[in-house]
């Protein structure tokens, strides 16, 4: 299996999902799918499901959470790392607990946020 090149990203905030995109493009992505709500997301993965999804914690309609949920009982090898601007302990637990592959703050440097995605795809697809 090759590398990822297909991405999810969820954000209520478009300026956040043009970021992570940015971010995502340093990283080899090329393809990207953007939904701006855990509804939106869950009917975007089960259409396209792209290699990674990075998801907000908290939007309008359907919370992260649930989407994560949906995501991972629909492909239990779904890679979702969820993003917040509010890295609870007990958020980061049940992201965990749900299925989450990571769990990222927003204000990660940019830096630091390329380097963990790179990390986290080397670890998943890498040989």
């Amino acid at each position: 299996m090759g590398m990822p090149t297909d991405a999810l990203l969820v954000d209520d905030e478009q300026h956040l999902r043009m970021y992570l995109k940015l971010i995502l493009k340093q990283v080899g992505f090329t393809n990207f799918y953007e939904a701006v709500n855990g509804e939106e997301a869950v009917e975007l993965y089960k259409a396209h499901k792209p290699d990674l999804v990075l998801m907000d914690v908290n939007m309008p309609k359907k919370e992260g959470m649930e989407a994560l949920e949906e995501i991972i009982e629909f492909d239990e090898d779904a890679v979702v790392i969820m993003t917040t601007s509010v890295a609870s302990r007990e958020a980061v637990e049940t992201s965990a607990e749900l299925g989450a592959t990571h769990y990222i703050r927003k204000d990660t440097p940019k830096d630091t946020m390329i380097e963990m995605i790179q990390g986290i795809v080397n670890e998943i697809w890498g040989d």
